[in-house]
């Protein structure tokens, strides 16, 4: 994928967007990509339609809002090799550290330990392939409100 700014990673990023806005679950969270540096992406969305009986967010908005960051972020790696290939969420392990009262952010990168060339080569290579990664949801005075490990499959189309 070409750098950022570029029409090609812009276009990358709006395709993305409207990928998420096409579901209609999806699109009922109101989801936006708040950053990508190619490593890492950031969706937010908005608080107040994702609020709880307590006042803060949902833990089911939370964990959803990660789990499209880094199905995103495994899509748009795809992409970025060239590669034409449907991903899917495998299993995911979450942990809710503290209440959030503040519009949701969900960052997404490859855990520690993985690597995006080892996924992509199993991708070529074996027609399907899988990677975990680490997101979190940050509160915004410091500290983490959210955070999982989720393992990604991708099967090339044919």
């Amino acid at each position: 994928m070409a750098l950022e700014g570029s029409v090609a990673f812009d276009d990358a990023l709006r395709a993305l967007e409207a990928h998420y806005l096409a579901m209609p679950p999806v699109a009922a969270m109101q989801p936006r990509i708040g950053g990508y540096d190619g490593e890492r992406l950031t969706l937010v969305a908005p608080l107040s339609l994702h609020v709880n009986d307590k006042d803060c967010a949902f833990g089911g908005s939370l964990v959803s809002l990660m789990t499209l960051a880094s199905w995103g972020l495994v899509t748009l790696k795809v992409k970025e090799a060239g590669l034409d290939a449907d991903v899917f969420v495998a299993d995911t392990d979450v942990r809710y550290l503290a209440p959030l009262y503040a519009d949701l952010e969900a960052e997404s990168s490859l855990d520690e330990g993985a690597s995006w060339e080892t996924f992509i080569t199993t991708l070529r290579e074996r027609g399907r392939a899988r990677t975990t990664l680490a997101c979190r949801v940050p509160l915004p005075e410091g500290g983490i409100a959210t955070e999982a490990r989720a393992r990604y499959v991708a099967i090339l189309r044919r």
